[in-house]
């Protein structure tokens, strides 16, 4: 009787604030706040508590009152990112009716690095701390930032529409160097003039469409020491090519991280006196119900942003030490491609939540043991926060079986990763198709 009273008191303040009786709103959900005893109705009830109100003071703890019923309230949480600075209400978008993506070639700005000695091509150097000519191998020092990279709000990208869409259409640079137009090839957010070979990476400062990285986790090691890898891996697997390998290319590829908070609400069963040997023998054991929340926390949860590759670049994203990235900085892809993310992040995002739902589930027997849990749900867990980081991987495909097999290298540390079957072969000519790329 007493919470169809509140439903009741809510439900009337909703249609007074709709209309625009404010004050009547505010009698009526205040009323509702002390007779409800649901969740989701008092999350409902604080957030039009907050459409009522002008006072930023009060606009914000109505929000947060919303949020400590239902973190996942998503119209409450878009409000707190605008009250916060995060989000312009003109920016909002629904995510169900997105504009269309432009179609055929758009012109794009672009950053491009040649030597101010020479008018060479620069390239960053594995040192990571500058950029290197190729021609006159002046080294030049740059001051990369330091501090932490950022984190993007989620529910302000969600509410903006960035990220939810696949990369649009092909762009088309303009080369300062020498005048030419070329095609930035497809996915890629870096390349080479095709003409005089000076590197160029997307300026995002007019990109709306996509979101722009925010980390980059850099290359630590040089072509030639990434063949070394690639010889001693082979020839530590006893594997002998069929035919010529191709030298690694160095990339980057995107990945995105998710910072996942909230409960898991679960049920479970609790054996009374369940340290009483008499009572287990007897079977006279008593089970008690018990219905609780258990935290979660989920930092930097890695999820592919590539659909390319996916098989092998899945087995080596663990091998990422994800800590060390810094903040984004396009002087780090020149003379490097770089791909653009093909899995958006709304996409991702789900997946992302899954995997933490079935992270945390997994150890709640270990966790609150002697319980059992019966059921678990994962309606108050919500993605908080996100990043768009790019790793640095060596490719190239080793001629095994028959056909060609991916083989991955960590830019980071030298670990490999291939689709090569587990079946060994005799060791014997490695070198006749390896050697020769060590003098390259």
């Amino acid at each position: 009787m007493f919470d169809t009273y509140g439903k009741d008191l809510l439900r009337t303040g909703i249609i007074e604030a709709k209309t625009g009786h404010r004050d009547a709103a505010r009698r009526y959900l205040d009323r509702a706040i002390y007779s409800l005893s649901d969740h989701d109705e008092l999350a409902e009830a604080w957030f039009w508590m907050a459409q009522v109100t002008d006072d930023p003071k009060e606009k914000r703890s109505a929000i947060e009152n919303c949020l400590a019923h239902d973190l996942q309230h998503s119209r409450a949480r878009r409000m707190l990112a605008i009250l916060d600075g995060k989000l312009k209400e003109d920016e909002i978008v629904d995510p169900d009716h997105l504009p269309p993506a432009p179609e055929g070639l758009r012109a794009a700005d672009a950053d491009r690095f040649m030597c101010p000695k020479c008018g060479g091509r620069m390239a960053f150097a594995p040192d990571g701390q500058s950029l290197v000519c190729d021609y006159c191998t002046r080294h030049q020092a740059v001051g990369f930032s330091r501090a932490p990279a950022d984190e993007k709000d989620f529910v302000t990208a969600m509410a903006t529409a960035r990220g939810h869409g696949k990369p649009l259409n092909v762009q088309v640079f303009h080369c300062e160097g020498c005048g030419s137009e070329f095609v930035l090839p497809p996915k890629q957010i870096s390349a080479n003039c095709i003409y005089c070979n000076s590197p160029h990476v997307v300026d995002w400062k007019d990109t709306k469409d996509l979101l722009a990285p925010d980390a980059v986790v850099t290359h630590q090691f040089s072509r030639r020491q990434a063949v070394k890898l690639l010889v001693d891996w082979v020839e530590g697997n006893k594997i002998q090519p069929e035919k010529r390998v191709e030298m690694p290319r160095g990339l980057y590829l995107p990945l995105w991280t998710f910072d996942i908070g909230g409960e898991i609400e679960y049920t479970g069963e609790v054996y009374e006196d369940e340290d009483s040997p008499f009572k287990a023998r007897s079977g006279q054991r008593r089970v008690r119900r018990v219905k609780d929340e258990y935290p979660v926390m989920v930092n930097d949860l890695p999820v592919p942003a590539s659909r390319k590759l996916s098989a092998v670049f899945l087995r080596l994203i663990p091998t990422f030490e994800l800590t060390a990235a810094k903040p984004y900085d396009p002087r780090f892809l020149a003379d490097w491609p770089a791909e653009v993310y093909d899995i958006p992040m709304a996409e991702a995002s789900l997946d992302a939540r899954e995997r933490a739902f079935a992270k945390v589930k997994a150890d709640l027997p270990y966790k609150l043991a002697p319980t059992r849990i019966v059921h678990s749900s994962s309606a108050n867990m919500a993605v908080e926060s996100f990043k768009l980081v790019l790793v640095p991987v060596w490719m190239t495909e080793l001629p095994f079986g028959g056909r060609g097999h991916l083989v991955l290298i960590n830019g980071q540390n030298g670990i490999v990763a291939s689709d090569l079957p587990g079946k060994k072969e005799k060791k014997g000519g490695l070198m006749e198709w390896l050697g020769d790329l060590l003098e390259e």
